[in-house]
């Protein structure tokens, strides 16, 4: 909901950061990739309860990701680094509701469940409305240069952050926390559904 608003705030450092690395030889893919490794830190801690080591995780891979796209855009944007970022982004969502379900199994583990549940509904929706724009040429300047389409949605990629850090700050409340916003997933996932059959949904290759 508030990705393209928080873009013109962080671009700019950003852009500058990118360049700096850029300049030094660095690749957008190994960003990416030396950023999947550190989110995926999170889960063996939290599922040891270290919330602030898990938290540090967290938001370094949150700024590798913005970084590696402002990398592409000083050296070349390709079509396999916006598919490593975006791979790279949904294996790292899921792993942090894991992590809280092997940190405390009985409470948390019906809860993880469902919030991964609601994360595929968004996943899919977001992905299977690219490929449809992609088709028809459709993109989202709003948000920057981009792979491919980014569709908007009442849970993106900053509200999705500000909830894995309130879980961190919070982890007794996982569980109510968790089924909240897997509710405003629903929402998206459904507001996305909406979207596409108004976009897709009566033109001459309906399926």
């Amino acid at each position: 909901m508030f990705d393209a608003a928080l873009r013109k705030i962080i671009d700019p450092p950003l852009d500058r950061a990118g360049r700096w690395l850029a300049a030094r030889g660095v690749s957008a893919n190994a960003v990416t990739l030396a950023g999947f490794a550190v989110g995926l830190l999170a889960l063996p801690l939290l599922a040891v309860e270290a919330y602030g080591w898990a938290l540090a995780a967290i938001l370094l891979n949150r700024l590798s990701d913005g970084l590696d796209g402002a990398v592409a855009r000083h050296v070349r944007l390709t079509d396999f680094g916006g598919y490593l970022d975006i791979v790279c982004d949904f294996l790292f969502y899921a792993a942090v509701p894991v992590g809280f379900a092997l940190a405390r199994p009985e409470a948390n583990a019906v809860a993880a469940a469902v919030l991964v549940f609601s994360f595929v509904g968004t996943g899919a929706s977001f992905l299977a409305y690219a490929v449809l724009a992609a088709k028809r040429g459709i993109g989202t300047e709003l948000r920057g240069a981009k792979s491919f389409y980014y569709l908007g949605g009442l849970t993106e990629g900053a509200e999705t952050i500000a909830l894995f850090v309130l879980l961190c700050l919070w982890p007794s409340a996982f569980a109510p926390i968790a089924y909240v916003f897997a509710a405003l997933c629903w929402v998206t996932t459904t507001t996305r559904i909406v979207a596409a059959r108004q976009a897709f949904g009566d033109g001459p290759d309906k399926a």
